[in-house]
């Protein structure tokens, strides 16, 4: 498979690996974007492995240094398993 951009989600090296853990991410009810993203919006990210899943489930879930002190992100955050 070829990859022609770099923000491809998947790196050329591992894209033949089974990848059973994920994390599925959605918005709550009542939050405002999903007035722009639509109420069936979610993003699912699937991981090779569990350890892996769980370190970026923990990497999803810190709040990082780009919200302002007043933003409230709003996320739900739900691992799976397939």
């Amino acid at each position: 498979m070829n990859y022609c951009h770099q923000h491809n989600l998947v790196e050329p090296g591992s894209a033949d690996v089974e990848r059973r853990f994920g994390i599925r991410v959605t918005l709550p009810a009542g939050d405002t974007m999903r007035k722009i993203l639509g109420n069936d919006w979610e993003r699912l990210h699937w991981y090779g492995s569990e350890s892996k899943r769980d370190l970026a489930f923990s990497e999803m879930a810190t709040r990082h240094g780009y919200y302002r002190t007043t933003d409230s992100p709003t996320q739900v955050l739900e691992k799976l398993l397939r």
